[in-house]
């Protein structure tokens, strides 16, 4: 398994999984739906979002439906001939510090029928230098406190827990976990 940019080749692949279920934002129920229908308007603008850097694109429509300015990011996509899953990267230039409604540096998800094969694991070691590039000491990641894969998956690459803490309405409220995984520093 690799990560791949999202591209035009890939995409075939992206929507299988999107038509069999799967969906990157397991809080918002609508939307793979409103994926599919991004793709099938513009797949090029859809594709050009995954990477967005400057934090330019569109913005992140929340859980609970509020919309919020959209943060510098990368989305890629978990590849081993097939799409995998995604993980994603979430940044504030010049500061460690993410706005209260995002809740970690990273988040990723692996298709349901490609589980148990370590890709969330060694998705999570392969992004970690593109945080440390952003000039990042550290990455925190949350999850969900019966999350014991995810757990697994964090703690194999560095982590250590930092906090319990009840998730924001806007993701659903509940018991959450907060991982910070640190950063060697660039040589």
């Amino acid at each position: 398994m690799d990560l791949v940019h999202p591209a035009e080749e890939h995409l075939a692949s992206y929507v299988e999984a999107l038509d069999r279920g799967w969906s990157a934002d397991t809080h918002r129920p609508d939307a793979r739906l409103d994926e599919m229908i991004r793709i099938a308007a513009d797949p090029v603008a859809f594709l050009a979002e995954q990477i967005d850097p400057e934090g330019r694109a569109a913005p992140i429509t929340l859980p609970d439906g509020s919309v919020v300015p959209r943060l510098p990011s990368y989305r890629l996509w978990m590849w081993d001939g097939a799409f995998c899953g995604s993980i994603s990267f979430r940044w504030q230039p010049g500061t460690t510090a993410l706005p209260p409604h995002c809740l970690g540096h990273i988040g990723y998800g692996v298709v349901p029928w490609k589980r148990g094969r370590g890709y969330a694991t060694r998705a999570l070691g392969l992004v970690l230098p593109l945080a440390r590039a952003r000039g990042l000491p550290f990455v925190e990641l949350t999850t969900d406190s019966d999350n014991v894969a995810s757990q697994r998956v964090i703690l194999q690459n560095g982590g250590h827990l930092v906090e319990r803490f009840t998730k924001p309405a806007t993701h659903g409220g509940g018991p959450g976990l907060r991982f910070r995984i640190q950063l060697p520093a660039t040589p």
